[in-house]
């Protein structure tokens, strides 16, 4: 055979060969490794995990709040007339015992002219009993007159000595009512209401038309309910800021005063009373705010993350990944849901492999790598 043929043959048997291995030889290598991969991905499948952490001991509780007056109350009139004079208004600053406004009740004036008449009578009738008294126990020492008319006399006597007490009282009475004619401030505060003019008709007792209202604004109240996952927390003399819209990034210190010894069996909150110091008045009753509680935990309850719960018919769980890359499923108790994270309360340790949003195919045993979170550490 020439050597030119010879070279034709070889060059076709090398064309064939590299057909064959391009055309069926490589996509079946790379097929077979493809599979391999998918084998291997298959049998330890890559999951999600976040580590199970403690929330910080120190933690801020915000809670709306609405201001009150550490002292607010309601003026009557304790005794009836017509409102003579007015001697303060709305929006004034007063102290206690002073005047806030007269009342004209000439009823009662006269009746107490009438009582002192009737104390004077009372008085000269004790007199003449005395006397009378006197003179029949001398008559009687001497026999000169009946017992019995002795006795009459000193009982007449004694019966003038109660006349007495009772017209002095009946006086008292009225000129402590005539005294209730000036209306008084109760304490040192404020005039947040007045509900009457001069010349209006008032009447006494609490049933009549309320005449005014003071405020105490120097020390503001506010009272708040604490959930029950936070009661250990609080506590008599602790420290609590009161942030309102009206001042920006200001916040007026206050602290924790009374808390109730109890829960509310409906709202399972406890109630505290915060007082705010308000010397300068800034601060207005019936304002809205929040009040921001630093609360130290002993115990800080774990954090996982809300995807990671599954809810079984047996119960609640959640996948665990073990140091041998191991998949467990433990059951645990829930506590308080922040939205993207829920506490743990019982069933899990710090530091446990949560899955994230574990899959309906993982199961019991299974081998699986672990993903963490950027800048996530076990």
């Amino acid at each position: 055979m020439k050597p030119s043929t010879r070279l034709v043959l070889l060059a076709a048997l090398i064309g064939a060969g590299a057909l064959v291995y391009f055309a069926g030889i490589r996509p079946r290598l790379e097929n077979d490794a493809v599979l391999a991969a998918t084998v291997r991905h298959s049998s330890h499948p890559t999951v999600s995990v976040v580590p199970a952490r403690r929330a910080p001991a120190a933690t801020e509780l915000s809670l709306p709040a609405s201001l009150e007056a550490v002292e607010d109350v309601p003026v009557y009139a304790r005794t009836s007339g017509y409102l003579g004079k007015l001697l303060a208004d709305l929006g004034d600053h007063v102290k206690a015992g002073q005047p806030l406004a007269v009342i004209d009740g000439p009823e009662v004036d006269q009746e107490l002219n009438q009582a002192k008449a009737a104390l004077a009578q009372a008085e000269a009738n004790l007199e003449l009993a005395r006397i009378s008294a006197t003179r029949w126990e001398s008559l009687g020492r001497r026999n000169a007159v009946a017992r019995q008319d002795v006795d009459d006399k000193v009982a007449a006597y004694h019966a003038r000595e109660a006349d007495l007490q009772a017209a002095q009282a009946n006086v008292a009475r009225l000129t402590q009512l005539v005294g209730y004619q000036t209306i008084v401030a109760p304490f040192d505060g404020v005039i947040s209401a007045r509900n009457v003019d001069v010349g209006s008709l008032v009447t006494s007792g609490s049933s009549g038309r309320e005449l005014f209202r003071v405020s105490n604004t120097g020390t503001l109240r506010v009272y708040v309910s604490i959930p029950q996952s936070y009661v250990r927390s609080v506590h008599t003399g602790l420290h609590a800021d009161v942030l309102v819209n009206e001042f920006p990034g200001r916040r007026f210190p206050g602290t924790v005063v009374r808390v109730a010894g109890a829960l509310d069996p409906t709202t399972r909150t406890l109630l505290a009373e915060i007082r705010i110091p308000n010397s300068k008045g800034e601060l207005l009753a019936g304002m809205f705010g929040q009040v921001v509680l630093k609360l130290e935990t002993a115990q800080p309850p774990l954090l996982a993350p809300s995807n990671a719960v599954i809810v079984r018919a047996t119960g609640t769980f959640m996948a665990i990944v073990d140091a041998s890359g191991i998949v467990h499923f433990r059951q645990v108790t829930l506590g308080r849901d922040f939205g993207s994270q829920i506490q743990v309360l019982g069933g899990l340790h710090a530091g446990d492999l949560v899955v994230a949003s574990p899959s309906d195919v993982l199961v019991e045993g299974a081998h699986v790598s672990v993903e963490l979170p950027a800048g996530a550490k076990r």
